[in-house]
């Protein structure tokens, strides 16, 4: 669905990208991927975040400055036309210049607004980056870290900011999404530390935050907002100093508030903080409905959100096509159940009816595919067939199978995807190179899906032959 936009946010943000030849093409395309999703939300332009991008090579590069991309469209252009520079992994020197650019005028940084240093890496540097990062920490830039590779966690966990747990993420880089929004939310508390922000927005209030600046004996807040296209319906609002955050509620849904933070203290004066805060459209549900953990004969249905104003939901299903129905009705305060005693490899139509206290109904549909009967590829396996090259087969998975898919995602080099007629269970993998660890998987294919695919970690051994493969998502490993 659409992002919401984040507001009132101000920050110099800068990628640090491995842009060197250690990293392949397509992990360079899916970090790209992931730069985009982190920053999309944000609002940008002088007076909110702006963005920068340095790339780690041999020589250091800037793609483009601070204050060059102030729009969502035109940033998203710019980051999806990065291109890969290749060369050595000298994060080091990066780091240096990361250092110049990032309180330079010429790169468009501005004084006295908080620094973010994303650095995305393999784990990989050809130099020392202990000094130079220590530097940037000391002069106030807070430091994140996604390791996508096998870097040395004391080493990295040393060069973020502390506590390491908040500011280092270790992660697949197919698996980039998962940790998307837990790190725009940490990047986010270090820019609005210390501006008037607005959190938990709903589509009648907002609770506002704001730094320490009074105490309960030194003065009290008066707060006033109204929305911007009638800025004469002005509230106001007054809290002691003790208060650094205030619930406003009572409010419009999709309408925009000015607001503003008066400190009054009777020993200092604090210039006011301002914001603008949008709430959000008057919710409906269900809004959305996910179909997930497909068996042959049930499957999961959840919708979001569940209101208060909801006093329970209707589940209409059935098979497609035809005209046999049945109802399933489950209390307002969930959001999901399993539907059961269903037919294998089949299409249902399922239908989820919020009922409203007021009497008011709102429907929502999906179409869900039951499981072939067995549908799982078995006893993946791997034979040295000279260099580079290794044969991957399979045992036959059960049912009417239509064929297989066979995806390698090699460490290094592109990745693949071959698809094989239903009477072949084997295949070549060629290209692998010596010393990699390269990820297979095998799915059946069936009329309306994709059945349970299988995969493991194929370890290609440096200067000698053969492989050894592990159990994806175990310890298990053997000889091949």
């Amino acid at each position: 669905g659409p992002q919401l936009s984040i507001p009132s946010s101000k920050g110099d943000l800068l990628f640090l990208l491995d842009s060197s030849g250690s990293v392949s093409y397509y992990e360079f395309s899916r970090v790209k991927d992931f730069m985009w999703d982190l920053v999309q939300p944000f609002t940008f332009g002088p007076e909110n975040v702006q963005t920068s991008i340095i790339h780690i090579s041999t020589t250091p590069t800037m793609e483009f400055p601070f204050d060059r991309y102030l729009s969502g469209g035109t940033l998203k252009q710019a980051i999806r036309g990065t291109q890969q520079l290749m060369g050595d992994t000298n994060t080091g020197q990066a780091l240096s210049y990361a250092k110049e650019k990032f309180f330079s005028d010429e790169a468009g940084a501005r004084p006295d607004v908080p620094k973010v240093l994303v650095w995305v890496t393999d784990g990989f540097s050809t130099d020392d980056i202990s000094e130079p990062m220590q530097l940037l920490k000391d002069m106030g830039v807070t430091v994140f870290i996604v390791s996508t590779g096998r870097g040395s966690y004391l080493e990295l966990s040393a060069a973020a900011s502390q506590p390491p747990e908040k500011h280092l993420h270790f992660v697949d880089v197919d698996d980039l999404p998962i940790i998307t929004k837990e790190l725009r939310d940490a990047i986010l508390d270090v820019i609005q530390a210390n501006q008037l922000h607005a959190v938990d927005i709903t589509s009648s209030s907002f609770r506002l935050m704001w730094p320490e600046l009074l105490s309960q004996e030194t003065g009290y807040y008066t707060l006033e907002y109204a929305p911007t296209d009638d800025l004469a319906r002005k509230r106001t609002k007054q809290v002691s100093g003790a208060h650094t955050s205030l619930i406003l509620s009572n409010l419009a849904p999709e309408t925009t508030y000015e607001v503003a933070l008066i400190p009054e203290s009777n020993i200092h004066y604090f210039p006011p903080q301002t914001t603008r805060v949008t709430t959000l459209a008057e919710e409906i549900s269900p809004a959305q409905v996910l179909i997930s953990e497909s068996e042959p004969h049930s499957f999961h249905v959840s919708w979001a959100p569940t209101l208060d104003s909801v006093i329970g939901y209707q589940i209409l299903y059935g098979p497609l096509p035809g005209n046999s129905v049945k109802l399933l009705e489950v209390d307002g305060k969930h959001n999901s159940t399993v539907v059961e005693n269903l037919a294998p490899n089949t299409t249902y139509l399922v239908t989820v009816t919020a009922i409203y206290r007021s009497g008011m109904e709102k429907s929502l549909s999906a179409k869900a595919c039951t499981q072939e009967e067995g549908s799982k590829v078995r006893h993946l396996r791997f034979e040295d067939m000279g260099p580079n090259t290794l044969k991957a087969s399979w045992d036959a998975a059960d049912g009417k199978v239509l064929g297989y898919r066979v995806r390698c995602r090699r460490q290094t080099g592109p990745s693949s995807v071959i698809s094989v007629s239903p009477q072949i269970h084997s295949v070549l993998l060629t290209d692998l190179a010596s010393g990699t660890a390269n990820k297979v998987c095998v799915k059946p294919v069936y009329k309306h899906q994709l059945g349970k695919g299988l995969c493991r970690v194929v370890h290609v051994q440096p200067g000698e032959l053969g492989c050894k493969a592990e159990s994806w998502g175990t310890v298990a490993k053997r000889r091949c």
